[in-house]
């Protein structure tokens, strides 16, 4: 996922920091110090990563728009000037608009936020910010929760018990509780200096941009391979007690299934799957591109010579047209698939299905499924011209009735035309006429639409007024009585406008009357 680094430039962060007998630094040379870690990390093992640089204090500024190139985000780095007092709700309403306009409200992304503890004074500060939090207007909302998925990595440079002192611990907690609890604080352990704050990065590095290294194994063959982005833990609702669900680093291929046949399935997430060439001597090559362009050849000369089971399947599975079946942990499975960016251009992707055994209704449980050989005859025909899925189930599910769905005023319209066109030919419709006359009621019942039985009722009565001299005496009773149930379900009364309740015809017998007439 992008990340997005808020680097703190105001004047705060100007203050000395000096120890017997090691250099003077400022402390936004240690955050510089601490970032260029990061960055030479995210060059080395995120390479794929987006990352952003925003500076700000009282206003601020978008220094790198998203990037791959970290070079440039260090050299911006160590260029930033110093400006005046801390604002960090303007910040973080500037990363709200940065991440929206470049990757829109669905998209996860990580927010390291780089500051000292001392969070502004005056209107503007947190303090001021976090206290005026239910006296806002609809339109001046604090940023945080952000409109995105996110996690913030608060990292200050100061030890804890400078942040308790001073109160701010409490400040950054209501932060990241306003962001749904999603991110942590990070503070200095022990006194300030450049060892103590690497470290503070380092955890930051461990928990958040770590790379997730698997083995994936089908049979006898077997692949080294990086998963990127790193796959989050899942928390799953148990009877008892939430569980935390995390992927193996095993990922074991249980079978291929068609690409029809799993269609498209509802997903977690999606992530790239990248082979690491693995030289004789048992070194890791890499996955993606070294720094200096000798690296580069070769690793790759030595990539290249290396047959590789992932390499193999992402082709085998691109020609084939199919998908792979991955076990991803006790009763948890993803599936493998090539994915086109390009007419050229093709990756190997994972997708995590919902944990449980029957994730994909129409596959049924995926443990049960097996070869074509064990079938007594083949499932999907001689000539691959049937599939035997999806599966149908044992009992009717209740939404496998017809629904009546008013997405469109056109549906709503056609339903209506359908009751009025029976209406006209009574009494030979009397029976469809009903059917769809109900069918209308019991939706507008659902979606409380009063208005909608009393129009259809004005049009009944309507239509009983311009029946010709020729129509069925049937015909106008079988109206005006419809017309009168329908206003009457309308007012909302239980006895009337109860769900369950259908309109039945009117008894009639006109044939009855009139051989007594003749007789």
């Amino acid at each position: 996922m992008p990340t997005v680094v808020l680097m703190d430039v105001s004047l705060s962060m100007t203050r000395p920091v000096s120890l017997e007998g090691t250099e003077e630094y400022q402390r936004k040379n240690l955050a510089s110090h601490g970032l260029t870690m990061l960055f030479e990390h995210m060059a080395t093992n995120y390479k794929l990563e987006f990352t952003a640089l925003v500076a700000f204090s009282s206003l601020w500024e978008l220094v790198v728009p998203f990037t791959r190139d970290y070079n440039t985000l260090q050299e911006a780095l160590s260029s930033l000037e110093d400006y005046d007092k801390t604002c960090l709700e303007a910040a973080l309403q500037g990363v709200s608009n940065v991440v929206q306009q470049e990757w829109g409200g669905a998209f996860p992304c990580q927010v390291v936020l780089v500051t000292d503890g001392a969070l502004g004074i005056g209107k503007g500060s947190l303090r001021h910010s976090l206290a005026t939090l239910k006296q806002r207007r609809e339109d001046k909302k604090f940023p945080l929760p952000f409109p995105f998925p996110s996690k913030i990595h608060i990292m200050c440079i100061a030890n804890q018990e400078e942040l308790q002192n001073t109160g701010v611990l409490d400040n950054l907690e209501q932060l990241i509780n306003l962001n749904n609890g999603e991110g942590q604080i990070y503070t200095v352990d022990g006194p300030l200096c450049l060892k103590n704050v690497q470290s503070m990065f380092g955890k930051l590095i461990d928990q958040g941009y770590s790379p997730f290294h698997a083995v994936l194994k089908c049979g006898n063959l077997a692949s080294d391979v990086q998963v990127f982005p790193r796959p989050e833990p899942v928390l799953i609702a148990e009877e008892s007690e939430p569980v935390l669900r995390t992927i193996n680093t095993d990922l074991e291929i249980v079978g291929f299934i068609e690409i029809a046949d799993i269609s498209s399935p509802p997903v977690l997430s999606r992530h790239l799957v990248l082979p690491i060439a693995v030289s004789k001597e048992g070194d890791e090559v890499g996955t993606g591109i070294p720094e200096d362009t000798e690296d580069e050849n070769s690793a790759n000369q030595i990539a290249g010579k290396s047959p590789n089971f992932c390499v193999l399947l992402h082709g085998s599975l691109k020609v084939e047209g199919m998908v792979a079946l991955v076990q991803l942990g006790p009763d948890w499975y993803g599936m493998l698939y090539s994915q086109a960016d390009s007419k050229k251009k093709s990756n190997l992707m994972m997708s995590l299905f919902e944990p449980g055994p029957e994730t994909l209704p129409w596959l049924g449980k995926i443990s049960q499924l097996g070869p074509i050989s064990d079938a007594k005859e083949n499932p999907y025909g001689e000539d691959d011209s049937k599939s035997p899925f999806p599966l149908q189930p044992k009992n009717k599910r209740s939404y496998a009735q017809n629904v009546t769905v008013w997405i469109k005023p056109s549906g709503l319209q056609t339903d209506v035309q359908k009751i009025l066109r029976n209406a006209r030919k009574l009494p030979e419709k009397t029976q469809t006429f009903y059917k769809e006359l109900n069918r209308l009621r019991k939706a507008a019942l659902a979606f409380g639409f009063w208005e909608l039985l009393s129009g259809v009722a004005e049009l009944l009565e309507r239509e009983c007024t311009l029946l010709p001299d020729t129509a069925h005496p049937d015909a106008a009773f079988q109206l005006s009585h419809v017309a009168q149930q329908l206003r009457l379900a309308s007012t909302g009364d239980s006895q009337y406008a109860a769900f369950t309740h259908n309109i039945t015809p009117m008894p009639t017998d006109f044939s009855g009357s009139s051989s007594n007439e003749r007789m």
